[in-house]
């Protein structure tokens, strides 16, 4: 299956991985920060952004890791740099589990999969933010001139939602409007966890938010799941998009992360 890409800059190529019901609009905060040292490429994992939706194509982490390569060995990249958010951090925590050779240094902001117990149904209140989104797709671009509405939409994501751009927030709005792969990605999530060895000499950095409300600390960032080295940063003020919440510390991190290869 061919993914959607985009491709800017220049330089080592990095990976630019979204989160479920998301897509690579995800990056527009960060990547133009990024191209003048790595060339960008964000990617839409299947059913979301511009790639489609195939019903053969499974939908787990490990599986979309291995998709990545193909695509990868498609785009003529043998080695690159990855970061991921949400489900595309789990994705790329699988890349450097399952494909040592092709990761040169991974950041994962907010990863999914670092679970103490995996989840064995569908979050309710992730289910229902994704009805609303398909309920009001056709007049999102109204709806969220509203502060009322974007708290609604927004507030349990980031606690910088009144200061989220208009065109950011119709953006992740309409992207999981339009995610045929969000109840896919769900469900090849469920009795899953990331708890596989990475080779110790790739440089791994963990970021969350400390109001992570999706991926709370309680629950979902257990810290022996990933290798001792990891680096694990927690942010200040910064809820499940830290690449939103803190793009300058999140750039300056990913920067910092890729100098170690």
């Amino acid at each position: 299956m061919i993914l959607a890409t985009t491709r800017t800059g220049s330089g080592t190529p990095l990976f630019l991985i979204h989160g479920m019901g998301s897509a690579s609009t995800i990056w527009k905060g960060i990547a133009p920060a990024l191209t003048s040292r790595f060339e960008a490429i964000t990617v839409d994992l299947p059913g979301h952004g511009k790639t489609p939706y195939d019903p053969g194509q499974a939908m787990d982490p490990a599986s979309l890791a291995d998709l990545l390569v193909t695509n990868m060995d498609r785009m003529g990249i043998d080695q690159a740099h990855f970061v991921g958010n949400s489900l595309g951090g789990w994705v790329g925590l699988e890349l450097a589990s399952r494909h040592p050779t092709r990761v040169l240094t991974f950041t994962g902001l907010a990863p999914a999969g670092l679970l103490l117990t995996p989840y064995t149904k569908i979050n309710p209140i992730t289910a229902q933010s994704r009805q609303i989104a398909v309920f009001t797709h056709s007049i999102q671009s109204y709806l969220l001139k509203f502060m009322w509405a974007k708290r609604i939409g927004f507030a349990s994501s980031t606690p910088k939602w009144r200061e989220l751009p208009y065109e950011y927030a119709l953006d992740a709005a309409l992207a999981m409007g339009r995610s045929k792969g969000y109840y896919p990605a769900w469900n090849a999530m469920l009795y899953r966890r990331f708890d596989t060895p990475i080779d110790p000499t790739i440089p791994l950095t963990v970021v969350f938010g400390d109001t992570d409300n999706t991926l709370p600390v309680a629950t979902c960032q257990e810290r022996s799941l990933v290798p001792p080295h990891t680096r694990w940063i927690v942010l200040p003020n910064c809820g499940h998009a830290p690449q939103w919440d803190c793009p300058e510390d999140v750039v300056r991190i990913i920067c910092e992360t890729a100098a170690q290869r």
